[in-house]
């Protein structure tokens, strides 16, 4: 006889036990645990959740099995989520799902376009028959790229003609002056929501993040360039989160002496890995530059998206 499947919503003491169930999916999908505490914790109590209504654990005989979180700052009608389940526990997964689809339809109530996203492992624990058959699409495919380091290669390079680099660690303005160039050089990225200052500290989880680690590219005659946004709170490798060059100075070469100064820094640090996200289609080319640079496929993720009227 199977065991009954119970569900409820997820709490801030739940966090070690949803860490755990992520990080076996990772050992499953990428051959490794890469899920931090300090991550799950931050989902958890992100401003925009509301747990009771946002997030489900599922559970079998008293143990974990799926886990699914909801949250809506990215503008009207787009709702995103995140579903993970351990293998073979499709009516787990199906539940899930069910109640993901139900809350995003209402958050996302009345406006135009209303659709859910969800990021999956191209060859996830999920059984994906089941997105299938509901009506999910995958409409991007994005490549997790890592690159090794070592302190005696990795050295700090010589920069293009006239290019300075600044760090945002003393100064306030330098963060909002990080922050409006992500909000410019990402600008035409598929994907991108624009954020006023305040609300994009809260979805960067900025409590977490180290400033010094955050640099602005400057040009005498052109000013502010560029930004190199990284963070050191992930265990597994250090992470480049955003590597922005304003549309009308690519293409010489400061988003490679970026990623240089970049590989540098951590090498000096002490670690051994780096690693970002990239859309494979990227209309800057920012795939063959990392190419480029040394980096290489880890692992890779699809975007899959349900139009709401689809829901089933």
């Amino acid at each position: 006889m199977t065991d009954l499947l119970t569900v409820r919503p997820a709490g801030p003491g739940d966090a070690s036990d949803i860490c755990a169930l992520l990080n076996a999916v990772d050992v499953i999908e990428i051959g490794r645990p890469e899920t931090d505490l300090g991550t799950v914790e931050a989902d958890l109590n992100h401003p925009d959740v509301d747990l009771a209504a946002d997030s489900w654990l599922a559970f079998r005989a008293g143990r974990l099995v799926a886990y699914a979180l909801v949250w809506a700052d990215s503008g009207p009608g787009r709702v995103d989520g995140d579903h993970y389940v351990l293998p073979g526990e499709d009516e787990a997964a199906l539940r899930l799902l069910t109640l993901m689809e139900a809350r995003a339809a209402t958050l996302a109530a009345g406006a135009p376009q209303a659709r859910l996203r969800i990021q999956l492992n191209v060859k996830p624990t999920l059984d994906l028959g089941l997105l299938a058959k509901r009506g999910y699409r995958t409409i991007r495919h994005y490549q997790v790229m890592t690159r090794a380091l070592a302190p005696d290669t990795d050295l700090p390079p010589a920069p293009p003609a006239g290019l300075t680099l600044r760090d945002c660690a003393a100064d306030e303005a330098d963060r909002r002056r990080a922050h409006a160039l992500v909000e410019e050089t990402f600008a035409a990225h598929f994907g991108h929501v624009d954020r006023a200052y305040e609300p994009w500290l809260d979805h960067l989880d900025a409590r977490a993040l180290d400033w010094s680690l955050v640099w602005i590219a400057s040009l005498p005659a052109e000013g502010d360039v560029a930004v190199l946004l990284t963070r050191d709170d992930r265990t597994s490798m250090g992470w480049f989160s955003h590597i922005g060059v304003r549309e009308d100075l690519r293409g010489r070469g400061i988003g490679g002496h970026l990623l240089r100064h970049g590989f540098a820094a951590y090498a000096a640090r002490g670690r051994r890995t780096v690693g970002l996200g990239v859309d494979t289609h990227n209309e800057t080319g920012a795939l063959a530059l990392y190419e480029a640079h040394g980096m290489a496929l880890h692992y890779a993720v699809d975007t899959w998206e349900l139009p709401m009227h689809s829901q089933g």
